[in-house]
C-alpha cells in the first residue's frame, strides 16, 4: 500500500505504518499543489491513500469516482495523536479504494 501524507499530518505517524510505503507531499515535491490537483497527481503516481488534516476537503472537492482512499486526521496534534497512533494506522490500512474516513 502506498500512502501519501499531506501537509500538517505529523510525520512520526509513519512509524506505525512501517509495513507500508509512506511519503509526504513535501518529499514528492507536491507541497505547492492545491487539493484537487494533489489528489489527481497522487492517484496517477499510484498512491492508494491520502492522509490529510483538511476537514473541508469533502466540501471543496468532488470525491466520487476517486480511486484512492482519503483519511482525514481530525486531531493532528502529535501529543494527542501519538496516544491513538496504532488505532489510526489500523484504520488507514483498512481503507478501500475510494473510501473517505474521518479519524
Amino acid at each position: 500500500m502506498k500512502i501519501l501524507f499531506d501537509q500538517g499530518v505529523p510525520a512520526p505517524l509513519r512509524r506505525w505504518l512501517s509495513d507500508e510505503m509512506v511519503a509526504t507531499a513535501a518529499e514528492q515535491g507536491w507541497s505547492h499543489l492545491s487539493n484537487g490537483v494533489l489528489i489527481s497527481t497522487s492517484e496517477e503516481a499510484g498512491f492508494d491513500v491520502l492522509v490529510t488534516t483538511d476537514r473541508n476537503l469533502k466540501y471543496q472537492q468532488n470525491l466520487s469516482h476517486r480511486k484512492m482512499a482519503i483519511a482525514v486526521v481530525l486531531c493532528p496534534a502529535w501529543p494527542v495523536l501519538k496516544q491513538r497512533a496504532e488505532e489510526v494506522a489500523m484504520r488507514i490500512r483498512s481503507l478501500g479504494a475510494g473510501a473517505y474516513e474521518e479519524i
